[in-house]
Protein backbone atom coordinates (compact mmCIF):
# COMPACT_ATOMS: atom_id res chain seq x y z
CA UNK A 1 0.00 0.00 0.00
CA UNK A 2 2.81 2.70 0.78
CA UNK A 3 4.85 1.58 -2.61
CA UNK A 4 1.57 2.69 -4.23
CA UNK A 5 1.19 5.75 -2.29
CA UNK A 6 4.67 6.47 -3.30
CA UNK A 7 4.82 5.95 -6.80
CA UNK A 8 0.98 8.00 -6.51
CA UNK A 9 3.08 11.24 -4.97
CA UNK A 10 6.36 10.49 -7.40
CA UNK A 11 3.49 10.69 -10.28
CA UNK A 12 1.10 13.80 -8.89
CA UNK A 13 4.42 15.94 -8.11
CA UNK A 14 5.70 14.99 -11.67
CA UNK A 15 2.58 16.53 -13.30
CA UNK A 16 2.76 19.80 -10.94
CA UNK A 17 6.49 20.21 -12.21
CA UNK A 18 5.21 19.52 -15.75
CA UNK A 19 2.40 22.28 -15.54
CA UNK A 20 4.09 24.46 -13.23
CA UNK A 21 7.11 24.97 -16.87
CA UNK A 22 4.41 26.50 -18.55
CA UNK A 23 2.27 28.03 -16.02
CA UNK A 24 4.61 31.37 -15.75
CA UNK A 25 1.74 33.37 -15.10
CA UNK A 26 -0.25 32.87 -11.92
CA UNK A 27 -4.13 33.05 -12.18
CA UNK A 28 -3.97 31.46 -15.69
CA UNK A 29 -5.38 28.32 -17.11
CA UNK A 30 -2.20 25.96 -18.19
CA UNK A 31 -4.27 25.27 -21.15
CA UNK A 32 -4.57 28.86 -22.52
CA UNK A 33 -0.56 29.12 -21.54
CA UNK A 34 -0.08 26.37 -23.59
CA UNK A 35 -2.29 27.29 -26.30
CA UNK A 36 -0.49 30.89 -26.49
CA UNK A 37 2.90 28.89 -26.93
CA UNK A 38 1.31 27.19 -29.51
CA UNK A 39 0.54 29.69 -31.43
CA UNK A 40 2.99 32.16 -30.34
CA UNK A 41 5.50 29.12 -32.35
CA UNK A 42 3.26 28.89 -35.26
CA UNK A 43 3.54 33.08 -35.92
CA UNK A 44 7.14 32.43 -35.68
CA UNK A 45 7.32 29.98 -37.92
CA UNK A 46 5.09 31.80 -40.35
CA UNK A 47 7.47 34.88 -39.90
CA UNK A 48 10.57 33.13 -40.86
CA UNK A 49 8.69 31.81 -43.71
CA UNK A 50 7.95 35.08 -44.76
CA UNK A 51 11.41 36.55 -44.34
CA UNK A 52 12.81 33.66 -46.39
CA UNK A 53 10.34 34.31 -48.92
CA UNK A 54 11.20 37.99 -49.05
CA UNK A 55 14.91 36.72 -49.50
CA UNK A 56 14.24 34.71 -51.99
CA UNK A 57 12.14 37.50 -53.61
CA UNK A 58 14.89 40.22 -53.32
CA UNK A 59 17.56 37.55 -54.55
CA UNK A 60 15.69 37.32 -57.77
CA UNK A 61 15.26 40.57 -58.64
CA UNK A 62 19.05 41.30 -57.87
CA UNK A 63 19.70 38.61 -60.37
CA UNK A 64 17.58 39.89 -63.25
CA UNK A 65 18.99 43.25 -62.50
CA UNK A 66 22.37 42.06 -62.55
CA UNK A 67 23.22 45.09 -60.54
CA UNK A 68 23.96 44.92 -56.93
CA UNK A 69 23.21 47.61 -54.49
CA UNK A 70 23.63 49.22 -51.09
CA UNK A 71 20.01 49.37 -50.27
CA UNK A 72 20.04 45.65 -51.80
CA UNK A 73 22.72 44.62 -49.28
CA UNK A 74 21.30 45.84 -46.21
CA UNK A 75 17.51 44.54 -46.54
CA UNK A 76 19.06 41.30 -47.38
CA UNK A 77 21.18 41.92 -43.88
CA UNK A 78 17.65 42.74 -42.23
CA UNK A 79 16.39 39.65 -43.66
CA UNK A 80 19.22 37.68 -41.71
CA UNK A 81 18.26 39.25 -38.98
CA UNK A 82 14.89 38.65 -38.05
CA UNK A 83 15.41 35.29 -39.19
CA UNK A 84 18.30 35.74 -36.15
CA UNK A 85 16.33 37.28 -33.81
CA UNK A 86 13.95 33.74 -33.98
CA UNK A 87 17.13 31.59 -33.45
CA UNK A 88 17.96 33.40 -30.46
CA UNK A 89 14.49 33.40 -29.06
CA UNK A 90 14.92 29.43 -29.37
CA UNK A 91 18.77 29.27 -28.40
CA UNK A 92 18.50 32.14 -25.42
CA UNK A 93 15.68 33.59 -23.94
CA UNK A 94 17.21 35.88 -21.97
CA UNK A 95 18.46 38.29 -25.11
CA UNK A 96 15.33 37.72 -27.22
CA UNK A 97 14.11 41.24 -25.71
CA UNK A 98 17.20 42.65 -26.76
CA UNK A 99 17.61 41.43 -30.59
CA UNK A 100 14.31 43.76 -31.95
CA UNK A 101 15.89 46.59 -30.54
CA UNK A 102 18.97 45.45 -32.88
CA UNK A 103 16.78 45.40 -35.52
CA UNK A 104 14.98 48.38 -35.08
CA UNK A 105 18.21 50.19 -35.04
CA UNK A 106 19.50 49.03 -38.17
CA UNK A 107 16.58 49.74 -39.52
CA UNK A 108 16.93 53.08 -38.84
CA UNK A 109 20.58 53.44 -39.59
CA UNK A 110 19.63 51.77 -42.86
CA UNK A 111 17.13 54.49 -43.59
CA UNK A 112 19.93 57.58 -42.89
CA UNK A 113 21.97 55.88 -45.39
CA UNK A 114 19.89 55.31 -48.11
CA UNK A 115 17.59 58.70 -47.89
CA UNK A 116 20.08 60.78 -46.29
CA UNK A 117 21.10 62.83 -48.89
CA UNK A 118 17.91 63.76 -49.66
CA UNK A 119 16.50 63.86 -45.91
CA UNK A 120 16.12 67.30 -43.78
CA UNK A 121 18.36 67.46 -41.54
CA UNK A 122 16.68 67.87 -38.94
CA UNK A 123 14.99 64.43 -39.73
CA UNK A 124 18.58 63.06 -39.42
CA UNK A 125 18.92 64.19 -36.04
CA UNK A 126 15.12 62.65 -34.95
CA UNK A 127 16.17 59.73 -36.56
CA UNK A 128 19.97 59.32 -34.95
CA UNK A 129 18.51 60.52 -31.27
CA UNK A 130 16.13 57.33 -32.25
CA UNK A 131 19.10 54.93 -32.44
CA UNK A 132 20.61 56.65 -29.27
CA UNK A 133 17.40 55.62 -27.19
CA UNK A 134 17.07 52.63 -29.17
CA UNK A 135 20.79 51.62 -27.70
CA UNK A 136 20.34 53.15 -24.09
CA UNK A 137 17.33 50.59 -23.83
CA UNK A 138 18.93 47.86 -25.10
CA UNK A 139 21.94 48.85 -22.21
CA UNK A 140 19.79 48.66 -19.59
CA UNK A 141 17.66 45.75 -20.52
CA UNK A 142 20.97 44.00 -20.54
CA UNK A 143 21.92 45.16 -17.43
CA UNK A 144 18.55 44.08 -15.87
CA UNK A 145 18.77 40.78 -16.82
CA UNK A 146 22.71 40.66 -15.32
CA UNK A 147 21.13 41.45 -11.85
Amino acid sequence: MSTKRNTDCRQNSEVQSTASEHDDVPGVDPGKTTFALASFKLIEIIVVLMTLGGVAFELHAVYSVQKISLADILLIFLYLEVVGMVSVFYSNKRSAFVYPIFIAITALARLIILQGKDMAPENILYEAIAILILALAAIVIIQLKRQ
